[in-house]
């Protein structure tokens, strides 16, 4: 797998995050993120997991290599998010607090940082 192969992936996958978590979010998937069990988390998930299923497929990644990858992303991103909403919960920040975007940028890093593994797991 080649470098210029590699930045494709992760372009990809950047914009299917961008479309993921700022396009398709609805009111259910932001509500009482402190829960761990929360199907809003859960289908939010479902479509990162799903994007990045397709991402992979279209880019010739084997099936159950993509089913594999995409599944422990939907797994990750859970408790990423499930992290975040804990300590936003508790800190009880909002978009007007300095903390609130410290969070939200350790959140979309963790996340980015994420794709990175992903495709050295798909090399």
């Amino acid at each position: 797998m080649d470098l210029l192969f590699v930045l494709i992936l992760i372009g990809l996958l950047q914009i299917k995050h961008m479309f993921a978590d700022f396009y398709l979010q609805t009111p259910i998937m932001l509500i009482n993120r402190a829960a761990f069990v929360h199907p809003g988390r859960a289908l939010h998930c479902a479509i990162h997991g799903f994007g990045s299923f397709v991402v992979f497929l279209a880019l010739g990644i084997p099936l159950g290599l993509a089913f594999a990858v995409g599944f422990a992303e939907c797994v990750v991103h859970y408790t990423i998010d499930f992290g975040k909403g804990v300590w936003s919960e508790r800190a009880g920040h909002t978009p007007a607090d300095a903390s609130y975007w410290r969070a939200f940028g350790v959140d979309q890093t963790l996340h980015h940082l994420t794709y990175i593994a992903m495709a050295l797991a798909v090399m």
